[in-house]
């Protein structure tokens, strides 16, 4: 049957991990004709524009621009439901007069939620990270209940549901995968893959954008081997660790070395620099790793599926709790080594490297993966997906 031209609307939150991964979604469902709005912070406007979606300006209060994040994850919560309190007016006077016919959200996006549940329109969650599981709240949730501060964020948040219109006012109902969830992280990433609610998550995989991943960098002729070192987009001004990582592997026979260092970190603090180094703020991660023969990274979900999804063996220096659950599970699985920050020196980094290229068993599991990962259908079926959500309400509402 012929699609039918819908009005399909993004909201997020402005975390660079947040938004990359839904790019490739987003370019595809305006490749085939649908209009695409987007509500999120401007500085991220000009990644939204890039894909033919429309930006609709919607200003965060998130630390993002300072990277500034509380070690307290209750602290850290009641960040993103102040963002969904200011949001949710702004988001009302952007789609009250202009409703989308289907809602795309960010698992920060509180407001998103809120505004399809009012307009009665359908929320799909495309999610960049792991979804919850039968047995999520009294495993992991309740513990966070426990902690200091909770039970007022809570209180807080079950008021602003039971008035900003949403018709879902439990906070743990509200916070768990909607009807429709894309998980668009590979599904051997997700832990208790057998206690997921098939019937509600999906999981496609990383879902490429296609020109970021065609263009943006070319492996040097003469390097024998290519390793790139990235600590994602936030938590990055670790100057002491690229240091360890330079006297790791800057001089390395054979090797060539692509270092991102973020935009804090002030390259003078990196010391002397290799020949066989490039070092940038900020990189085409999957486009390099398609050419890459490791990769040493902090483990954010990102990084993970972009590993698996190409086959290239990791070194997994975890930051934050969830990035400890994903370097044990690279480790299980058999493609990765882990080296925690406090033991990373130079010896430590060079012996895991060493270990993962001369380990027989690592290619083959590398296969098993990549394949697997690749036939969970990313793009393409992520977005096939939305369209049968959307068919499901009867398609376009005007």
């Amino acid at each position: 049957m012929p699609r039918r031209r819908a009005h399909i609307a993004m909201i997020g939150i402005p975390i660079v991990s947040h938004v990359l991964p839904s790019l490739g979604l987003i370019r595809e469902l305006v490749a085939r004709g649908h209009r695409v709005t987007y509500a999120n912070d401007p500085s991220v406007a000009d990644r939204i524009a890039a894909t033919g979606a429309e930006p609709v300006p919607c200003a965060s209060t998130l630390p993002v621009a300072d990277d500034d994040w509380p070690a307290d994850p209750i602290v850290a919560a009641s960040l993103f439901l102040d963002d969904a309190v200011q949001a949710l007016p702004r988001l009302r006077a952007a789609y009250d007069d202009d409703p989308a016919d289907l809602y795309l959200y960010d698992i920060g996006a509180h407001a998103a939620r809120a505004l399809a549940e009012a307009q009665g329109r359908p929320p799909v969650q495309p999610s960049p990270t792991f979804v919850g599981w039968d047995g999520y709240q009294e495993e992991v949730a309740e513990r966070l209940w426990k902690l200091p501060g909770a039970g007022a964020y809570r209180d807080r948040f079950a008021r602003w549901l039971a008035d900003c219109g949403a018709t879902t006012t439990d906070v743990d109902t509200f916070c768990e995968p909607p009807t429709r969830t894309l998980a668009l992280i590979p599904r051997a990433m997700q832990p208790h893959a057998d206690r997921v609610d098939n019937g509600t998550v999906t999981f496609v995989g990383p879902c490429s954008d296609t020109p970021a991943d065609a263009d943006g960098w070319t492996r040097p002729a003469a390097a024998d081997r290519v390793l790139l070192i990235s600590l994602g987009s936030a938590y990055t001004h670790r100057p002491a660790f690229y240091r360890r990582c330079l006297a790791a592997f800057g001089e390395l026979p054979g090797w060539h070395v692509v270092l991102q260092i973020g935009r804090h970190t002030d390259p003078r603090e990196l010391g002397t620099v290799p020949p066989a180094v490039e070092v940038h703020p900020w990189v085409p991660q999957r486009a390099i790793l398609k050419q890459a023969d490791a990769f040493v990274t902090h483990v954010g979900m990102g990084g993970c599926g972009e590993g698996l999804l190409t086959g290239v063996p990791m070194i997994a220096v975890p930051r934050g709790a969830e990035r400890f659950m994903n370097a044990d599970r690279l480790v299980e699985l058999g493609v990765a080594r882990r080296v925690d920050t406090a033991d990373a020196t130079a010896e430590t980094l060079r012996a895991a490297l060493d270990d993962l290229l001369t380990d027989p068993e690592r290619i083959r599991r590398s296969q098993r993966l990549r394949t697997a990962a690749r036939a969970e259908g990313g793009t393409p079926r992520a977005a096939d997906l939305v369209e049968t959500a959307l068919a499901a309400t009867g398609g376009p509402a005007r």
